[in-house]
């Protein structure tokens, strides 16, 4: 396999694996694993006729994602607990939102950090409940710590020692130099309670969060799993009475219109999702660009197309700082290392 594709058009398409050799089905899971999509890839297949060893790799995956749910939720309910005496209900955000709500999108995550949102004018509150709670920083080095919370759209993250569970505590979805200028307000105030005391963002919002951290605040390590969550939010959400009506609306308000349309067509392009044309636009050449990046994984997992992959680091750091700034930054965390 000369790259992830493989791997979309199994996700997409679990009919495509029949017939795959030995050497396919390695290089197969390999990329999954590279990519934390096995546990997606898995619950895919669960019902494919599968080699013997291939059967029993994806049971794994299976359980190992069950199990990183289970932590996942009991995460959630940790910051649940010490948030509820001040009356501050946490927006739970990315792949523990998908968890506690049950959506589609959940299913074979994996779950990462704990990210959740609070208003920006009760986040000094929320950090010292959390610290009350036994998490520490992770990074307290006073430049760390001042950069944080000057210019970025959380905290620096909190972990538990005992538990090793991580919290990014956000005030805001994309840093405060990026150039996209989200509406925390708006993302708050729009949110949807999924049980006492927390509550996750509206469906739209959810997908422009997720066009947010997929292009507007990194290098697109991670892009493929991304977009797997965005087809299976999509395929969920476009049901809905004006659905895409409100996506339009919320990606206006939130600057974030170029994103959502490039999130749309490239998940269309990768896994067929059903999109609105409208919305989506055409730029057949601008994602070519992208999706050489996202699906760049050789037959062993390993990154390639270095170049590639340099071009959209820098573009990361780029549209998340002014120059002068960004190279005073990259100055001082080299001179740190």
């Amino acid at each position: 396999m000369k790259d992830a594709r493989p791997l979309a058009t199994a996700l997409a398409d679990p009919v495509s694996v029949l017939g795959l050799g030995a050497d396919a089905w390695t290089s197969l899971l390999s990329i999954a694993r590279a990519e934390r999509l096995d546990g997606s890839l898995a619950y895919r297949l669960a019902d494919m006729p599968l080699p013997g060893p291939v059967a029993r790799a994806l049971e794994d995956a299976r359980a190992e994602a069950e199990f990183g749910r289970t932590q996942a939720l009991w995460e959630v309910e940790m910051a649940r607990r010490a948030l509820a005496p001040l009356g501050i209900a946490p927006i739970l955000l990315k792949g523990s939102a998908f968890a506690f709500a049950g959506l589609p999108a959940a299913v074979g995550r994996v779950v990462g950090d704990l990210d959740i949102l609070v208003p920006r004018d009760r986040i000094d509150e929320a950090e010292a409940a959390l610290l009350g709670a036994g998490f520490v920083w992770a990074k307290d080095d006073p430049y760390t710590q001042g950069y944080y919370r000057r210019w970025m759209h959380e905290l620096p993250p909190l972990i538990h020692p005992d538990r090793g569970g991580m919290i990014d505590l956000h005030h805001t979805i994309l840093p405060l130099t990026a150039r996209p200028t989200p509406d925390a307000g708006a993302l708050v105030a729009d949110s949807i309670e999924i049980a006492a005391g927390l509550r996750i963002l509206c469906p739209a919002d959810m997908i422009v969060h997720a066009a947010c951290h997929l292009f507007a605040d990194g290098d697109l390590s991670g892009g493929l799993r991304n977009l797997w969550d965005i087809d299976r939010l999509l395929r969920l959400f476009a049901s809905a009475p004006d659905f895409w009506k409100k996506l339009d609306a919320r990606a206006r308000l939130h600057d974030m219109r170029g994103p959502v349309a490039l999130a749309l067509r490239l998940a269309d392009r990768l896994f067929a999702t059903p999109v609105e044309p409208r919305i989506a636009g055409h730029d057949r050449m601008r994602d070519a660009l992208f999706i050489r990046r996202i699906l760049a994984r050789d037959g062993w997992g390993r990154p390639i197309r270095p170049l590639n992959r340099l071009g959209f680091y820098v573009r990361s750091h780029w549209m998340r700082m002014p120059p002068l700034m960004l190279a005073r930054h990259l100055w001082i965390k080299a001179r740190s290392k």
